[in-house]
């Protein structure tokens, strides 16, 4: 007896669909008209004999054995993706398409100086960046939106392999009229006051906050944006302080101000960058060559 089965393509689409939560928006994204999408979801409910998707004009909502279906779904795609993947791991290394999320405290500092030895070594990768958040990046990850993640650690992204690239210290950044010592701080000299963060779902966030010692500041520290350049200039124009990345640091990111960075005498005032990807991947090859040249362009 014939068994039908869903196609990949329905798949994608119904995973699309609940990624973007309106049909139209879906479709851009799948790259196909808003009826083909909507015809191949229906086509996919008629052979299953469900409704995975409530429709009304205003309003896409999943049922919840919709749900079900979607988490289902993506774990498929990630797999038939894995696939190609095996293909291509057998093949020359770092070449072919590789996408990879990268947080916003570290791309416009490393990308910069890596992406054109990428281009001139490994002529063949066809690197697709995505600059966000560490927990919109690590959901990706898991979800198959995004191939590996470039962090920093501490941090919770769940079942992932890891490769440690290096250790990036912590500095404290003062307005000009208080750069006047510039002796090493220690965390009990931080105005919990007076200091600026990222908002949440910035890893740097909490990084700064363990730099500090004090459990109270948690709860007194200022969360200013999500731009660590716009904290900078807020800095120079007196508003507070904040904790910067050596590597922003070293990229430029005080240039044409008056701020200066102090050390901090902490144990805790640096975060480990390093390169992520699920587990069992078949590019784990790929990775760890890709985490090398991290390493060398960092040294």
């Amino acid at each position: 007896m014939s068994v039908y089965l869903p196609t990949l393509k329905q798949l994608q689409y119904l995973v699309a669909l609940h990624d973007a939560g309106h049909f139209g928006r879906a479709a851009e994204a799948s790259f196909v008209t808003q009826s083909t999408l909507s015809a191949g979801i229906r086509e996919l409910e008629t052979l299953i004999s469900v409704v995975l998707v409530e429709r009304t004009r205003r309003v896409v909502r999943f049922t919840p054995l919709g749900e079900s279906i979607v988490l289902k779904a993506r774990k498929v795609l990630r797999e038939a993706e894995e696939l190609t993947d095996m293909a291509r791991a057998a093949g020359r290394p770092l070449s072919g398409e590789m996408r990879m999320s990268v947080i916003p405290t570290i791309a416009p500092f490393l990308l910069p100086r890596l992406l054109p030895r990428l281009r001139r070594d490994y002529p063949d990768l066809k690197l697709f960046l995505r600059e966000e958040p560490s927990a919109a990046a690590c959901e990706g990850l898991h979800h198959g939106r995004t191939d590996c993640v470039l962090l920093a650690l501490p941090y919770g992204c769940g079942e992932v392999e890891v490769a440690p690239l290096f250790e990036d210290r912590l500095l404290l950044a003062v307005p000009g009229n208080d750069s006047g010592d510039t002796a090493p701080l220690v965390a009990d000299d931080i105005d919990p006051e007076r200091l600026l963060l990222l908002e949440d779902g910035h890893c740097l966030k909490d990084h700064a906050l363990r730099a500090c010692e004090q459990p109270e500041v948690r709860g007194q520290a200022m969360m200013m944006g999500t731009s660590l350049h716009t904290i900078v200039q807020m800095i120079d124009n007196g508003l507070g302080t904040t904790m910067l990345p050596q590597m922003a640091i070293d990229a430029g990111i005080l240039e044409h101000t008056g701020v200066t960075a102090r050390p901090i005498e902490s144990k805790n005032a640096q975060r480990r960058i390093a390169l992520v990807w699920r587990r069992a991947s078949p590019r784990e090859r790929d990775f760890r060559l890709l985490a090398d040249v991290l390493t060398a362009e960092r040294g």
